[in-house]
């Protein structure tokens, strides 16, 4: 009796370990093979092997990954975003490697049976896609600009662009976010606080007039030569004045005239009006003889004008108007 248990029982634990070592056979052979239902960025490589995995993942997510995307600005102003540029870069083979991994999920046990039976893992792995995040900020900034009333919505932009950069999906496109945004200076203000300024525009011999930010009259200058150039920058005329005296700067241009007062009359060069601007340098008119200098770099640092133009300016405009020398 003793002879026939141990007979039975020696026989079921054969049976066990031949039985235990086919499950491992089985389990090794799927060492390289991926469950049932997994996905890689929602490409389905379940039930393939690595090669197998490999190619498919190369076809449907890393191919449509690198096609270019469309960046809708703004006013329909369009840019495009390719891979090269954003520095993409995907890992394959670790794509492929962590679908094994993740197959190999549980027991040995419930591995083989999952396989036996058909079961499936219905895992959905993010897929190992990188790009310079640098690359694509300096993009942005540089590209895309908010425009008069509207502010571009930079946070969710980056978030898109992350977005369709790693995830494969049917449109290669983005839409700039966009808020809209109550100026904070309207052009009603600008007029209220500037109903005129001038533009001295040097290069190009011309003073022009603005008046409710618009360009009301264009007159002809002389500005000044080389070495005595009338300053640029924004300036405001600071006085106002009617046949001018002049008053000679301490110049060795000056010669014998230097820092004499010079009233109104034949040798004082400043005819009719005189607008100052920026300490010494100012806009005047100039005796019709010198007319000829209208149109060149002749002066001493000044802007000239004949004398119907600078009368007429100088009715046009106050102490205090801004004047934008360029």
């Amino acid at each position: 009796m003793r002879n026939k248990t141990f007979i039975l029982v020696a026989g079921f634990l054969v049976v066990l370990l031949v039985g235990a070592g086919a499950v491992y056979l089985y389990d090794a052979r799927q060492s390289d093979d991926i469950a049932d239902g997994i996905q890689v960025g929602g490409v389905d490589v379940g039930g393939m092997n690595k090669a197998q995995a490999r190619d498919k993942i190369q076809r449907e997510l890393v191919g449509p990954l690198t096609q270019p995307i469309k960046v809708t600005g703004p006013g329909g102003h369009d840019f495009t975003l390719t891979a090269k540029r954003a520095k993409v870069t995907m890992d394959v083979n670790g794509m492929v490697q962590e679908a094994i991994d993740k197959s190999r999920d549980g027991s040995i046990v419930t591995r083989a049976w999952r396989s036996v039976t058909g079961g499936k893992l219905n895992a959905n792995l993010p897929p190992k896609v990188d790009y310079s995040a640098s690359a694509v900020n300096k993009l942005i900034r540089r590209k895309v600009a908010a425009h008069n009333g509207i502010v571009v919505r930079v946070p969710q932009l980056r978030t898109d662009l992350q977005k369709t950069l790693t995830v494969p999906s049917g449109e290669r496109a983005v839409q700039v976010a966009v808020t809209k945004e109550a100026p904070k200076v309207t052009v009603h203000d600008l007029v209220k606080k500037y109903p005129n300024y001038i533009i001295v525009n040097r290069n190009g011999f011309q003073l022009r007039y603005y008046h409710n930010l618009k360009l009301t009259k264009t007159y002809g200058i002389a500005v000044g030569m080389q070495g005595l150039e009338t300053p640029a920058g924004l300036y405001d005329i600071q006085n106002k004045q009617v046949n001018p005296s002049w008053q000679v700067p301490n110049s060795s241009w000056a010669g014998s005239l230097a820092g004499q007062l010079i009233p109104p009359g034949p040798q004082d060069p400043l005819k009719a009006r005189w607008m100052g601007i920026d300490g010494g340098a100012g806009i005047h008119g100039i005796d019709p003889s010198e007319y000829g200098s209208i149109g060149t770099a002749g002066s001493h640092g000044c802007v000239r004008m004949t004398i119907p133009d600078v009368i007429d300016l100088y009715d046009r405009v106050s102490v205090g108007t801004p004047v934008y020398v360029v």
